[in-house]
């Protein structure tokens, strides 16, 4: 093991995956989880015939990554190593690509489709895998890809089909699963060593080495208090209360306090039940209370100015077409204020105390004579990019040499960033030209951070494991760990919980540790035997439930002016998109911009975005199949569903629709449409 460099902590951590045995890999983030599995395939490959690796990531960006810092600079000189994701061809001929490769790196998603896909050269046994690591392996629960994978290797295990990949899961905390008692916690650790079909490992014996490799930063807490006076948050409460009084609540439903989580999902539901009882006005009211309450947020946690704008923005996108006098309404009410709001937060005798805070936090490091790197982890995308305008246009967070820039997930539209956008960041951030993330949770896992010495977390309310993740980004020696909150506040409540389960989480594994090899299986068998016994009830329901119904009994409206739009039996399904088939459609939409995409597909490529005519609610976007048909994929989430004599709650996923969407036939379609295609 001395070539590959391993402490002794991860040798005592793999020696039952060397033996062939099932097993999660638990070591803290920074603890070298993934060398360690680069070692296992290593010993594998050398000792087992006809041996094929599958390495499982559930981000893109991590296929990239493992590729090039790890799997290939150990093993590429000895065997063949291929990465795939759904930025390159190889996923159209995946099936080929195993067979011809040693070690494959592929999203869980990929794997899954390859399983369940009978085209030859897609497809692929779990028989023809014998060495199948999953990283971030905690994600395998519920609907999450990498759980779909592993029910598929539990139905077989249950019928003693064989053979079976042996299991090599690594993660850096399976948490507690918002279990808040030590029995409940060792349900969920149990069911996660379940659904992976392995027992979880960690360093026993050589614990303390671990320590000395891994040092824990010293956390701080940055408490602030609460503001003495918010006028700008106080008018915003106004202008709420006003809609308020207009809306009319029902007489069973009670709002909670504004500028809170609780409030938010009351008007979601408020919105949601507008849309099933086809009251426009609710659900109008509602999704504008919405925004009020996200600008109290961002109050609450960024500068007044962030609030303003971020309503400012959302109304100068309502002014070109209200559709009725309930969008008149709030139009006015937001411009009759506009100028209030806009002095009040200009004012900087309210301005919020946490953004002191985290200058001072920065300050400290950053004037301390030691070169430093910091992570500032934020909630989300909008107060990312807050946070590196309020940096840049800082006087004494430039003159201390902070030079910021944002890291987000990848995706597409203006708040994502691309793949090679995000390693361009992270490369200027080891190289120095940065010295300062302000980032999403995409870099609290699996993205290889240079070792900083702060991390900052900010406006959060998450989990132990984002917790533990964010805190493992701080691996200098002497790294601080720093939480900026209000006391007594929310972020503050939720640290302090999450540190008792991080406590929680180790006493659960541990408590798993000591069962006995026979009640560890049979407890492990036991809870498998639940999960495929309830999803294939699960699955019956839903098929039940759409044999109950056809498809053109339903109605699409669009959510936004529920305006008909379409029937059930429009829409088809093709490469796991939901199009509308019926050209007549093409007359209630408006066409906007074509996204541009890092990759490419096997039959399609993706054209126009496209939103309704009447109330420029966005639908989705076209597609442009076979190089020759043009038809729009459809987002189910921004329509309301209608049957005869039966209201229906609006759904998210086409997976939820109470109706079955039938494949779509390429000849059938060019038949009724366009016989000249197929010349």
């Amino acid at each position: 093991m001395a070539d590959f460099g391993l402490h002794t902590y991860q040798q005592e951590v793999v020696e039952r995956a060397l033996k062939g045995e099932n097993i999660i890999i638990w070591l803290p983030t920074g603890g070298g989880k993934t060398r360690a599995a680069v070692y296992v395939a290593k010993k594998h490959l050398e000792t087992t015939p006809n041996a094929k690796v599958m390495v499982l990531v559930n981000k893109v960006h991590l296929v990239d990554q493992h590729y090039n810092k790890e799997f290939e600079p150990y093993l590429g000189h000895t065997f063949i190593i291929k990465k795939v994701s759904g930025e390159n061809k190889e996923k159209d001929f995946f099936g080929l690509v195993v067979q011809d490769s040693d070690v494959v790196i592929c999203t869980a998603q990929i794997l899954y489709n390859a399983l369940i896909n009978k085209e030859e050269a897609r497809h692929v046994e779990l028989s023809d895998i014998t060495l199948l690591i999953i990283d971030e392996c905690h994600h395998t629960q519920k609907e999450e890809a990498y759980n779909k994978v592993m029910r598929l290797y539990v139905e077989k295990k249950l019928k003693g089909e064989k053979p079976l990949p042996q299991i090599l899961g690594l993660t850096a905390s399976p948490g507690t699963g918002g279990a808040k008692t030590l029995d409940k916690a060792v349900e969920h650790v149990l069911e996660i060593c379940a659904n992976l079909d392995s027992a979880i490992v960690s360093a026993k014996e050589y614990a303390s080495e671990l320590k000395e490799v891994v040092p824990r930063p010293r956390k701080i807490f940055k408490i602030v208090k609460e503001r003495l006076q918010d006028p700008f948050g106080d008018h915003l409460i106004s202008m709420m209360n006003i809609i308020h009084s207009r809306m009319g609540l029902p007489p069973d439903f009670r709002l909670k306090e504004c500028g809170t989580q609780e409030y938010e999902a009351d008007v979601v539901n408020l919105e949601q039940r507008g849309v099933q009882e086809k009251n426009r006005p609710l659900a109008q009211y509602a999704l504008h209370l919405r925004q009020y309450n996200d600008a109290l947020l961002i109050n609450d946690t960024l500068r007044m100015i962030d609030a303003y704008r971020s309503l400012e923005e959302y109304y100068s996108k309502k002014r070109t077409n209200p559709i009725d006098e309930t969008d008149t309404f709030l139009l006015e009410l937001f411009e009759e204020n506009q100028v209030e709001l806009r002095n009040l937060a200009r004012d900087s005798r309210f301005e919020n105390p946490k953004m002191d805070e985290l200058q001072s936090t920065l300050l400290e490091q950053f004037r301390s004579g030691v070169p430093s790197r910091a992570i500032i982890f934020s909630k989300t995308r909008k107060s990312i990019h807050c946070l590196k305008d309020w940096v840049l246009t800082n006087r004494a967070l430039q003159e201390a040499g902070i030079k910021a820039d944002i890291l987000t997930g990848a995706g597409n539209g203006i708040t994502y960033m691309t793949q090679n956008e995000q390693a361009e960041i992270i490369k200027n951030f080891r190289m120095g030209s940065l010295n300062l993330l302000i980032s999403t949770s995409v870099a609290e896992e699996g993205l290889d951070i240079p070792e900083c010495n702060l991390v900052v977390r900010y406006g959060l309310l998450t989990n132990e494991i984002a917790q533990q993740q964010a805190s493992g980004r701080a691996r200098a020696r002497n790294a601080q760990y720093a939480f900026v909150a209000q006391a007594g506040g929310r972020e503050d409540r939720r640290e302090r919980i999450n540190e008792y389960l991080e406590e929680l989480t180790g006493q659960a594994i541990g408590r798993v540790q000591t069962m006995t090899p026979q009640e560890f299986c049979s407890k492990i068998t036991q809870l498998q035997e639940m999960a495929v016994t309830c999803t294939k009830i699960e699955l019956k329901r839903q098929a039940e439930k759409r044999s109950r119904n056809t498809a053109s009994s339903f109605q699409l409206s669009c959510r936004g002016c529920f305006t008909p739009v379409a029937s059930g039996s429009d829409i088809k399904l093709v490469e796991n998109m939901y199009i509308n088939v019926n050209p007549a459609f093409k007359n209630h939409y408006n066409v906007g911009d074509k996204p541009t995409l890092d990759r490419s597909f096997k039959d399609w490529e993706p054209g126009c975005k496209i939103s309704c005519k009447k109330c420029n609610k966005k639908w989705g976007n076209e597609i442009k199949y076979k190089k020759c048909a043009i038809m729009p994929n459809l987002a189910i989430k921004n329509f309301a569903l209608e049957s005869p004599g039966q209201e229906w709650p609006p759904v998210k996923k086409w997976k939820d629709v109470p109706f079955t969407v039938e494949d779509f036939n390429f000849k059938e379609y060019c038949q009724e449409n366009n016989p000249d295609l197929l010349d």
